[in-house]
């Protein structure tokens, strides 16, 4: 079995990026999703540097087929750094190799498109024993609210895994894992999860807590991703490894807390969704914010008019 210890730092994050964005072609038919812009960097650097601002230095990207692009925008670009330096550009030089220093960056393919319990699994050799953040590229956390800083915190003082929780409309609970929660004394927004249930029937679920796409995870979780039979959609889920966990006492690293996230997140992992997110974002930029909210304004009042 593997073993665990919470006192053992939290330092490794796990970035599964194999999936193929469907839900975006043709867009993606040659174009990683994760690659796709948010006003004017990738959605994955968004992803990258909430890991690195919350400490983890070292970042596993799962990939698969097609994922170059992921590799290279972390990569030293020297003959368009040559080119900026050549013309004197210093803002836009800066800008392309903020991407390189963020972190010490792995890159491992996925292979078989299994779910993401199974991508989770590929990492286990890189983890090496030890507990580590999961941020899933579809969600973004605003760097003014430190989700995953907290969660850390949380996996730190208790131990076993942590999920993100979030209050969403009982009517969208189907979209996501559910979990069933108990309060657990360390604090307002930490709860004991005591279950868990994969995008549940609005009449089934057990609460309206959704789990939203960050995780800090005991290491015990990849020898039950080992017996985890396909789940919903024929894909291992990591929530059911999870469920798993929650029946199992601290010794054994079991044991999964939630901690409720009341700030801002961008979901890019749909079409409309991933248009507020941009539109939110560009409006709160200091460069960008006040011309683009002056046309948003006059936009919005001239389309009501007509």
């Amino acid at each position: 079995m593997t073993t665990t210890n919470s006192r053992i730092p939290v330092t490794k994050a796990v970035v599964p990026a194999a999936g193929l964005g469907t839900r975006f072609l043709p867009a993606t038919k040659a174009t990683p999703k994760e690659m796709l812009p948010v006003v004017d960097k990738p959605a994955i650097q968004y992803v990258v540097e909430e890991a690195a601002s919350a400490g983890l230095s070292d970042i596993l990207m799962v990939t698969g087929r097609n994922k170059r692009a992921l590799e290279d925008h972390f990569d030293r670009a020297y003959e368009l750094e040559e080119l900026l330096a050549r013309k004197g550009d210093q803002d836009r030089l800066r800008r392309v190799r903020e991407s390189v220093d963020l972190a010490n960056m792995h890159y491992v393919r996925q292979g078989d498109p299994k779910g993401l319990g199974h991508a989770v699994s590929v990492a286990e050799q890189h983890v090496a024993g030890q507990p580590f953040a999961v941020l899933l590229g579809d969600d973004l956390i605003d760097p003014r609210d430190p989700l995953l800083a907290r969660m850390i915190e949380v996996q730190q003082e208790l131990g076993g895994s942590v999920v993100a929780l979030m209050e969403v409309d009982p009517s969208q609970i189907h979209l996501y894992g559910c979990a069933a929660v108990k309060p657990n004394g360390f604090g307002e927004d930490v709860f004991q999860v005591t279950d868990l249930v994969e995008k549940p029937d609005t009449a089934e679920a057990p609460s309206n807590y959704a789990v939203i796409g960050r995780y800090v995870l005991d290491p015990s979780v990849f020898d039950v991703l080992r017996e985890t039979p396909p789940g919903r959609g024929g894909e291992i889920q990591l929530t059911d490894a999870l469920r798993e966990l929650t029946t199992r006492d601290a010794a054994s690293g079991g044991t999964v807390h939630g901690v409720l996230f009341k700030g801002r997140r961008y979901d890019t992992g749909d079409r409309a969704d991933y248009l507020r997110a941009i539109v939110r974002l560009a409006s709160e930029r200091e460069d960008l914010g006040p011309d683009f909210r002056t046309w948003l304004r006059e936009f919005v009042a001239s389309e009501l008019q007509d």
